[in-house]
């Protein structure tokens, strides 16, 4: 079976919540999963000025690693409607990879949080999607398959390119019930690709 790297960076574990809930699709498909952050970039006490969630069980990955996986699903939180700066330094870091090929043909995925439905969700996924082009990976996305994502009875995230949730302005919403399920979807389809390509 596959071997599945949820990659993720949360400052205040909406992130976080979603990236537990696309590892468990991509196990429930068969794969094997490990879950990693990156590094937090902020400044210690920024980071605590701000109450980020600095007590996170994902340990923290490292760039020469990503190479060891069949498929990499990248989680970030918007900013300003693209990826947050400690994911794109951590990408940033892949040059080598990149160079070498080593991600060519692997498969690929994005979720992300914002705080409105309307705060940069589908920019932010592409943001992350643009990135795994460039290092050869194949994308796989949420499509309708998920169909919590088209519901009208509330307010939910997700998209095509990727599961997502909204946080609310001051973090204060969690991810729902459909939201998570649709990470669930994306973990599962994305697990069930890298198998077929390399299990």
């Amino acid at each position: 079976m596959s071997k599945v790297l949820v990659l993720y960076y949360s400052s205040y574990g909406h992130v976080e919540t979603l990236a537990d809930a696309v590892a468990e699709g991509a196990r429930a498909a068969g794969a094997t999963v490990d879950v990693k952050r990156v590094p937090e970039t902020a400044p210690a006490e920024v980071a605590k000025a701000a109450y980020f969630k600095l007590d996170q069980k994902a340990p923290v990955a490292t760039v020469a690693e990503l190479a060891n996986y069949d498929a990499i699903v990248v989680g970030t939180p918007t900013r300003f409607g693209r990826i947050s700066s400690q994911m794109a330094a951590f990408l940033d870091q892949a040059g080598g990879l990149w160079m070498s090929g080593a991600l060519n043909g692997k498969v690929g995925g994005a979720f992300t949080s914002t705080a409105s439905q309307h705060g940069g969700q589908e920019t932010t996924l592409f943001s992350v999607i643009t990135n795994l082009l460039h290092f050869g990976m194949t994308i796989v996305g949420l499509p309708y398959s998920h169909q919590g994502q088209m519901t009208l009875d509330e307010i939910v995230g997700g998209a095509p390119y990727g599961a997502t949730t909204i946080a609310g302005g001051q973090g204060q919403r969690q991810p729902s019930a459909i939201e998570l399920a649709g990470a669930r979807h994306q973990g599962e389809l994305i697990a069930r690709t890298a198998n077929k390509l390399f299990g």
